[in-house]
């Protein structure tokens, strides 16, 4: 199969955009990406987010979409935004060698935790994340103020 999973750089976006838009289509929300390739830049070259991608062949065909946040509680954490494989090569284990080293780069930041959000329609997903020892907390709900 021949995957690499690696960190993002600048010239990864427009791939790692046209996935997070393929990711809203799969949840059923394809006009909620308003962000623009200009924005990914930007804030990609700020640090305000990081990025793996899973290639193959030249090809970015996977990629987590992550950033450092902090628990009051915990302390410093990171927060998976988005993880998404394009469908032609879902379940054939990309998403496994990403999420994989997703864990390990937490690792090295000295995260305390991760954490991530699954639509609880989404059983793939669901049990991707329980195969993986993940606890999927049911009993708190996202709240969220949104400026226009």
């Amino acid at each position: 199969m021949n995957i690499s999973v690696r960190k993002a750089n600048a010239n990864d976006l427009n791939a790692i955009y046209n996935l997070v838009v393929e990711l809203a289509v799969y949840e059923k929300e394809p006009d909620a990406v308003t962000a623009t390739l200009a924005d990914y830049e930007k804030n990609f070259s700020s640090l305000v987010f990081q990025s793996l991608v899973a290639e193959q062949n030249g090809r970015i065909i996977g990629t987590c979409v992550y950033y450092l946040t902090w628990s009051t509680w915990k302390g410093r954490m990171i927060y998976l935004e988005d993880f998404v494989v394009t469908e032609s090569h879902r379940k054939k284990g990309i998403g496994q060698l990403l999420f994989d080293r997703f864990l390990t780069e937490a690792k090295n930041m000295n995260a305390t935790s991760v954490k991530w959000q699954v639509l609880n329609w989404n059983e793939p997903a669901i049990q991707f994340y329980e195969k993986n020892n993940a606890i999927i907390e049911k009993e708190w709900w996202n709240g969220k103020l949104i400026f226009s």
